[in-house]
């Protein structure tokens, strides 16, 4: 259910709820509208996201409200407003909203929405922002944009948010990018915020391939980035490492 709340004939607020939520209005009347038709409660709402009406009656609040109640419409005309949305001349504040719904709602035509900001969207703060929004999909090929991201990206920050949100997901898929980033990236700083990325993931894939890039990189910053965070894992298998270090 979508709630608009007005007030000086102005609408000021856009919230959306659950069927079984329990509303209190605070006294406020509340005028139920049915039988709306999706394709034309998306086009109402969109005025809201994207124009005077926002600019005029609640600015970037007013604006959120809509674009969440737009993403939670089961209909095609939702995906259609959403491309619009991250359209580059948008600004970048709307298009990094519009992927965090676009990850969050839209299951497959999220993803390829995604997929396309990854690709062409100008900014690296944008595409470092859909990398997260990839995160939150719950559709599988969301990894896979996420791996190749990490790999091909022209920006050493979105490469490295990309690592660092594949941590999050974990699994082999993300384990061997995060690895072959260690190993083959360019940039330094890139190769340290993968090793980072390493001790956010489940101990028992974490911890060893930390070992391994500690004894074994042939970067000496990278294998100092990997002990610090083998010192901030509280493993047994971490202090057994260090003591054989410490004992030759």
């Amino acid at each position: 259910m979508i709630l608009l709340r007005a007030e000086g004939r102005k609408i000021g607020k856009i919230r959306t709820v659950w069927e079984n939520c329990v509303l209190d209005a605070g006294g406020l009347p509340i005028t139920w509208l049915t039988a709306a038709k999706p394709a034309e409660s998306v086009k109402l709402l969109e005025r809201f996201v994207d124009g005077k009406e926002s600019d005029e009656r609640g600015g970037e609040n007013l604006s959120r409200g809509a674009l969440m109640a737009i993403a939670m419409h089961a209909d095609a005309s939702a995906d259609q407003a959403l491309a619009g949305f991250v359209a580059p001349e948008k600004p970048e504040a709307m298009r990094k909203e519009a992927a965090f719904w676009a990850g969050e709602a839209r299951r497959g035509a999220g993803v390829q929405l995604l997929k396309r900001m990854a690709k062409e969207d100008p900014s690296s703060d944008v595409r470092a922002h859909v990398s997260f929004a990839l995160s939150i999909s719950r559709e599988s090929d969301a990894v896979d944009e996420m791996i190749r991201m990490a790999h091909e990206d022209a920006s050493g920050h979105v490469r490295g948010q990309a690592l660092f949100w594949l941590a999050q997901k974990a699994g082999r898929k993300a384990s061997g990018a995060i690895s072959g980033a260690i190993e083959n990236d360019p940039d330094t700083e890139v190769k340290k915020k993968a090793v980072f990325a390493l001790s956010q993931m489940p101990k028992d894939d974490g911890v060893p391939k930390l070992i391994q890039v500690a004894q074994t990189n042939r970067n000496p910053e990278v294998r100092k980035q990997a002990m610090f965070w083998l010192g901030q894992s509280n493993d047994p298998r971490a202090l057994d490492f260090f003591e054989k270090i410490l004992a030759k």
